[in-house]
């Protein structure tokens, strides 16, 4: 056991006047399944590179620890190599039978070990790597969102598995793997950093009491703040008041003054001055102090949603339809009925046709005229029966966010989206607004999302189709989110793996069954 220390540790970015860390200390367990949360932007995973090495910063880092990442991006061109083959590049004197063995605990067959790379599944190589990362000695491992766009089958594996090792940090916005694989929670808040015995609900359960008590504190601080700047501003209006006396006067208005008064009032303004400026001096300071006591408290602001509501009987229906890729079917027997109020949740492992479904579906809508979907479905095909109500108006939200480009105002008229409702949407999810004139192909993933779910918001639909809209959104836009779902209550088709979501968001749900 080793203790991993941070001292004092502050860092910007280049050309950023806005700190991400400024002073910041704590200590944590080497020994620890320490789970890592805290809003999109915010420094988590720059705290992992400074961990590795990989950025300038001051203050201090005490370790003997091995730092190694994940995840590890593998170049398209080394892809037709074995996973056995990159492993023994990257990892030179790796084990192979401790790799194996860690692999079989995560419910896999060596087999795939000897498999070009290329030919592996999302969930195949995730696995892969963490049983890679398990099998070294004296490594501390700084795991960055494993479970991201994982079925619910894989993701459950890897629950089981993090939660039989230690000796890492978990960087996750899902709450169910949070609680299920981790110990002790390290949260990065408004301006400070939390470490802390528990689970994520045990944490979050401490905050939302610590929180109240903080508001009901700020709540008086505010008020204590109104009455020093009402009392700094009172003492600054006396002094002007004096010292404009002290220079010349009107003997009809000021008939008790005479030019022997001036030397008084002279003496007596500057005197009353030196006095003002200490008042004021330490008012200030008081007033900053204050103001330095409110800036913790996570606000969760609300949403609001203008759905459509869709009169005129079912709005989507899928009677024993299949989907086939260049001919290939990858799913059938799909049966579902969409009306106004549904929130229909497909359901399924990776590669099942949750999505071809729902590419499907818009291949019939207007939004077929768009130039991606075009070209990730010209060789999807479908059979059985598939109907989209005419007049329905769909809002989508796609996984993929690779195709997002220009100013968030840019991207808002590209898509005859309202800007100022995209803007306001955004920064109730706690987007900076630094960011309204940055390229959001400089955004970080979990931003790019936050834009492409505000887009869809900002649109009143009478469907909502979204795909894995939660991959690296934070966990209080999560919450955010659900909130708006279930006060609104818009009519829905969407993929997802958040289980927590899941639970409280679909009133149906769909289940898709891998054709072999």
């Amino acid at each position: 056991m080793s203790v991993i220390e941070i001292r004092n540790l502050s860092f910007t970015y280049e050309g950023s006047s806005e700190p991400v860390f400024d002073g910041v200390s704590f200590i944590i367990d080497s020994n620890w399944k320490l789970g890592f949360v805290g809003r999109n932007g915010k420094g988590k995973t720059t705290l992992l590179k400074i961990l590795l090495g990989e950025c300038e910063y001051s203050g201090s880092l005490i370790s003997s620890e091995v730092f190694q990442y994940f995840p590890r991006i593998i170049p398209e061109e080394k892809w037709d190599s074995t996973a056995d083959e990159l492993i023994e590049e990257a990892y030179p004197g790796r084990e192979s039978w401790r790799i194996l063995a860690e692999i079989d605990k995560l419910g896999m067959d060596a087999e795939l070990m000897y498999r070009p790379y290329r030919t592996l599944s999302f969930g195949e190589r995730t696995r892969i790597q963490l049983a890679t990362l398990f099998s070294g000695d004296n490594e501390f491992l700084l795991i960055d969102e494993p479970t991201n766009h994982l079925d619910e089958e894989t993701k459950e594996q890897i629950k089981k598995y993090l939660n039989s090792k230690k000796g890492f940090i978990l960087v996750s916005h899902d709450r169910d793997v949070l609680d299920a694989c981790t110990d002790h929670t390290l949260a990065l808040n408004r301006s400070s950093i939390d470490v802390c015995k528990g689970n994520f609900s045990s944490w979050y359960e401490n905050k939302e009491k610590r929180d109240h008590d903080e508001a009901v504190r700020n709540e008086a601080l505010l008020r204590e703040i109104k009455q020093l700047e009402a009392s700094a501003r009172k003492t600054r209006e006396h002094a002007d008041s004096i010292e404009s006396k002290k220079i010349g006067f009107d003997p009809v208005k000021d008939h008790d003054r005479s030019i022997a008064t001036r030397s008084y009032l002279g003496a007596k303004s500057k005197t009353l001055q030196s006095r003002v400026g200490s008042m004021l001096e330490r008012q200030s300071r008081d007033i900053e102090e204050k103001k330095g006591l409110l800036k913790d408290i996570e606000k969760i602001s609300d949403l609001k949603l203008l759905p459509k509501q869709f009169r005129a009987g079912s709005i989507v229906r899928a009677k024993d339809m299949s989907i086939a890729y260049d001919g290939r079917i990858i799913c059938r027997g799909i049966d579902f009925e969409i009306k106004s109020g549904d929130r229909v949740l497909l359901k399924g492992r990776n590669g099942s046709g949750k999505s071809s479904i729902i590419k499907a579906l818009l291949k019939q809508s207007r939004r077929y005229e768009d130039p991606v979907l075009k070209k990730e479905t010209e060789n999807l095909s479908y059979e059985g029966e598939l109907y989209l109500a005419p007049s329905a108006v769909i809002s989508y939200c796609s996984q993929d966010t690779s195709f997002m480009k220009g100013t968030p105002a840019e991207y808002a008229e590209q898509n005859g989206i309202d800007k100022t409702l995209l803007f306001t949407i955004l920064r109730k999810l706690d987007l900076e607004r630094s960011l309204f004139e940055s390229d959001i192909r400089e955004f970080s993933e979990g931003q790019k999302k936050k834009t492409a779910i505000a887009a869809s918001l900002s649109q009143s639909a009478d469907l909502y189709i979204w795909d894995e809209p939660l991959n690296y959104i934070d966990i209080y836009s999560r919450m955010q989110i659900e909130k708006l779902l279930n006060t609104y209550k818009p009519t829905m088709l969407f993929v997802e793996h958040d289980s927590c979501f899941e639970e409280k968001i679909a009133t149906l749900t769909v289940k898709t069954e891998t054709v072999l």
